[in-house]
């Protein structure tokens, strides 16, 4: 399979992927932990083996926030992971760096997912989606859609249903970036760049009118 959308330099996409056959991919915290980890040190153009890293006794997963890296690959703008797939807003700048960064972030969790669980194969479906983020409207969608997914954990039904109720989960999920963007204290805050984000996304608030608004304003472009 192809993938649809191209990459070009100084522009926006929406990056994601699922197990393959909808199977979890985070079977628990330290699984999450790995992938958050990952998501920070493999955004650099130097090679960087995680398995070397933890062998040494002084260090661990938190440690890894500490670690300098080489120039960055992409630009991190937003992240979301659910049991079984993942949401990136991702920024193009360098040539060829959303398909390089995706390339070590996957390959280095696969290995470490089917070492663990002692399994073969592919892990997730090949290759990742991706959709260009064209104008503001779009952009403000998709970081609602993004950060609103958790939602599905308590409520499957909460697109038709809306929300109720459900802020403090929302704005306490640990496996999204938006507790980041709430406050800029943990140290998974350095995985995004925030001088890229325009100031319209770092002020919203998630609330289910504006979603729906943003859906229908954008539904006839999205894949």
């Amino acid at each position: 399979m192809y993938r649809k959308t191209s990459f070009a330099q100084n522009e926006y996409y929406h990056i994601y992927s699922r197990g393959v056959e909808k199977r979890k991919i985070f079977m628990n915290t330290k699984d999450y932990n790995r992938f958050v980890a990952l998501l920070y040190i493999m955004n650099q153009d130097k090679p960087f083996i995680m398995g070397n890293y933890l062998r040494d006794k002084q260090k661990n997963l938190f440690n890894i926030f500490t670690e300098k890296r080489e120039k960055t690959l992409v630009s991190i703008l937003s992240y979301c992971l659910m049991p079984n797939h993942f949401h990136l807003i991702l920024h193009e700048h360098t040539e060829g760096g959303i398909t390089k960064f995706m390339g070590k972030l996957l390959t280095a969790y696969s290995m470490y997912f089917n070492k663990k669980y002692e399994r073969s194969g592919p892990l997730l479906t090949h290759p990742f989606r991706s959709e260009h983020i064209s104008n503001e409207s779009q952009y403000m969608y998709i970081f609602s859609y993004v950060h609103l997914n958790p939602l599905s954990i308590i409520d499957k039904n909460w697109k038709e249903n809306g929300i109720k109720n459900t802020k403090e989960f929302i704005e306490n999920y640990q496996w999204s970036s938006y507790k980041d963007f709430l406050e800029k204290k943990r140290p998974e805050s350095l995985i995004i760049d925030f001088h890229l984000i325009p100031e319209y996304i770092k002020e919203m608030e998630l609330d289910f009118q504006t979603h729906e608004k943003l859906f229908m304003e954008n539904k006839d472009i999205m894949n």
